[in-house]
């Protein structure tokens, strides 16, 4: 892992000592950085009402009886416990009295908010057709 790390910022820091840094390798550098930040569980949050986000939480996924739950370690040592759902709602809050609001950011992405915290995690979003493809009853065989 901290290999893969030494290795993009070496990247970067040779395409920027080099004179004009190329945009395309500097973007393509940050795109694998940013995918290697999301391969270590590491996501993006703003924690205790805070308005800048950093990459500093750590996702965990924990299997259980009742399904899969997300732990989100904050860098303070707090975290929050998510489940996450198979009904095409995406998640929700594991533990407490606040609810999970959930908002789409991007294509791929969702801010979820809780309390004074936030986070914004990779999500696999269904498509239209796949939606109204799963909604469509089944034909039964006879009749």
């Amino acid at each position: 892992m901290s290999m893969r790390i030494f290795s993009t910022c070496v990247a970067i820091l040779l395409v920027t000592g080099c004179g004009m840094p190329d945009n395309g390798v500097l973007a393509e550098a940050e795109e694998e950085a940013a995918a290697q930040a999301a391969d270590d569980g590491r996501i993006e949050c703003a924690i205790n009402g805070d308005t800048d986000f950093t990459s500093g939480c750590q996702t965990e996924r924990l299997s259980g009886e009742n399904g899969v739950t997300m732990v989100v370690r904050h860098p303070d040592g707090g975290f929050r416990r998510f489940n996450i759902l198979t009904d095409g709602r995406g998640l929700e809050a594991a533990d407490g009295s606040e609810k999970a609001k959930i908002e789409i950011v991007e294509g791929d992405k969702i801010l979820v908010s809780v309390g004074a915290d936030k986070y914004i995690l990779p999500a696999r979003m269904k498509t239209a057709e796949v939606a109204d493809a799963a909604e469509e009853p089944t034909p039964q065989a006879g009749n």
